[in-house]
């Protein structure tokens, strides 16, 4: 293996559109747990019994799931950062006036709206970050993974110290920093384009007539009917203070966004998204039991509430992934799909747990939220055989091939790109040298080192243009459109092929984080018997090394030949 000397860019050097959007996705997850710690305290101060609390979930969680269906139509007329701005506008008005409201009713009417706004913004940040980064995609994804494990982990902690002032804290709370948030994104967030292609109302609702996208929403359904069943209705028996319960779920919190950014992606690869699931869910549902029966214990409630965290993480993020695997429609369409179902069960569960709890005891809807995890299982068994042959098919490294075959006469045939398999044999040719390319600034670069060494080697070039869609817990993106990156990969056969050297271009999708991209590339390497592999070197610091499965460490340690990494200058 070769290297260099060169410092790497850190993620946390971002232009100021990008901290603007940032800080605005810390507060929007700090809502997942903000209004936890003041459950109790609404019900006494405005008289209001646990099932009428529990609407501020419902609302919140049933709106938000309707509106996902029309995320994608409004973002694709007006494009990403006019959808992020009314879906600020939203949340910060909506915000305000529940903390102004004098009954639980116009509170749970207020959550409805801010459940739009949400909905808005959800479905537009993560893109918004991307397109504004400087550092690189890797680094705006490492900036995203942060505000989310900064958001949910701080979101109980300032719902409890603002909720020991007043119930009203936590709202007006969210209205001054999403109003911050707003201001900066106007000034500072460049106008972005609008796509190309309109998405239809009807196209997250159709999607679901595919069988694995519909078992995978449904399976999210049951496990989301248990999840919020804990999540909302535990602070009533568990009889603790504001800032009790807000250091209970912050230690939540926390044990989300590891597990679900350092731990999913580790399991996945190592038991496989089935089994870990179907286990995770095991897991979680015995947890419920363990609530059910223990119920008036505050310590078995605290540390069973702070453990489904490390569930609640695994599950968000391999569920995701499951789905962007499985499904045979487009990623914004897909998580359209899956967010409008899954939402549903979290919307009906605390409102059902607390009308359950009124007429039976305070065990039934811990009871019934393990039964609806353990139906999820069931559920999931239904399409296991599609998840695993998905998986497959990634193992089995079936690309999209491009045909751009270069030969050492200069010529190189515009194929327009088809589906084929790798065969195992090079029918003779010299090993050729592996170049793995993205997305980033110095593809040519690394093409331009390839060639100089292919010439001296008189060994042809395979060039891999990796196009990732990266799940951030219950978010995926893609990092670039396939038919753009189809054209930047014929132009790089072209500049090798223009040298003589033969050549030949492959496109690789890969749905992961980007360890899953190192290992891809050194399988690649294996199937084509690559006497080298030649890589870009990391964009990321060393803090961001400790958040981002770097590529580069995985293919080091998983290729089976020389590998060359090449530095490029810093930027200025």
């Amino acid at each position: 293996m070769t290297d260099g000397h060169a410092g790497a860019a850190s993620p946390f050097r971002q232009p100021k559109a990008v901290w603007a959007v940032a800080f605005a996705c810390v507060v929007s997850f700090m809502g997942i747990g903000l209004v936890d710690p003041i459950l109790p305290a609404l019900a006494k101060d405005l008289r209001a019994s646990p099932s009428s609390v529990e609407l501020l979930f419902t609302s919140y969680l049933v709106i938000t799931a309707v509106a996902m269906l029309v995320t994608g139509w409004v973002s694709s007329r007006i494009g990403a950062k006019h959808t992020l701005v009314v879906g600020l506008v939203l949340i910060v008005v909506f915000s305000a006036l529940a903390g102004s409201s004098n009954s639980i009713n116009g509170i749970v009417e207020m959550r409805a709206g801010w459940g739009v706004g949400n909905a808005l913004f959800i479905a537009t940040s993560l893109a918004v970050i991307v397109a504004s980064a400087s550092g690189g995609f890797a680094g705006a994804i490492v900036l995203y993974e942060t505000a989310l494990g900064v958001g949910i982990g701080l979101g109980p902690l300032v719902g409890g110290e603002l909720g020991d002032i007043s119930w009203r804290g936590p709202f007006f709370g969210v209205t001054v920093l999403m109003s911050i948030s707003l201001i900066a994104t106007l000034v500072l967030v460049d106008r972005t384009p609008r796509p190309t292609k309109r998405t239809s109302i009807k196209e997250p609702v159709t999607a679901l007539r595919h069988r694995g996208l519909a078992i995978m929403s449904v399976t999210a359904l049951c496990y989301n009917w248990g999840f919020f069943t804990l999540l909302a209705y535990t602070p009533f028996p568990m009889h603790l203070g504001i800032h009790q319960l807000g250091y209970t779920f912050t230690g939540w919190g926390m044990l989300v966004g590891i597990f679900a950014v350092f731990v999913a992606p580790r399991l996945q690869r190592r038991f496989g998204t089935p089994r870990t699931l179907y286990v995770n869910l095991a897991l979680l549902a015995a947890d419920l039991v363990v609530i059910a029966a223990f119920t008036t214990s505050k310590t078995t409630l605290i540390v069973a509430v702070i453990v489904s965290g490390a569930f609640v993480g695994l599950n968000n993020t391999l569920t995701t992934q499951a789905v962007m695997l499985v499904a045979p429609v487009e990623r914004p369409i897909a998580s359209a799909s899956y967010g409008f179902v899954r939402f549903i069960g979290g919307g009906l569960a605390p409102y059902v747990a607390a009308k359950l709890a009124a007429h039976f005891n305070v065990h039934v809807p811990f009871y019934l939220g393990a039964v609806a995890v353990v139906l999820g299982i069931v559920v999931l068994t239904r399409g296991h055989s599609l998840i695993a042959a998905a998986e497959r098919a990634e193992g089995e490294e079936q690309l999209v091939t491009t045909a751009l075959a270069g030969v050492a006469d200069g010529t190189a045939p515009a194929v327009a790109p088809s589906l084929a398999m790798l065969a195992p044999s090079l029918d003779g040719r010299p090993p050729p040298i592996v170049v793995a390319v993205d997305d980033r600034p110095g593809s040519d670069q690394l093409c331009v080192t390839a060639a100089d060494l292919a010439e001296a080697l008189a060994c042809p070039i395979e060039i891999l243009h990796m196009v990732e869609t990266d799940l951030t817990m219950e978010q995926a993106i893609e990092t670039e459109d396939t038919t753009q990156a189809a054209a930047t990969l014929k132009a790089l056969v072209d500049q090798v092929v223009a040298r003589g050297v033969p050549a030949t271009g492959h496109l690789l999708e890969v749905v992961g984080d980007h360890g899953d991209v190192g290992r891809r590339i050194a399988a690649f390497a294996d199937q084509q018997h690559a006497r080298m592999i030649i890589a870009g070197a990391p964009t990321h610091g060393r803090f961001a090394g400790l958040l981002d499965a770097s590529t580069t460490a995985q293919l080091a340690r998983h290729a089976h030949c020389d590998l060359h990494i090449v530095h490029f200058a810093p930027p200025t």
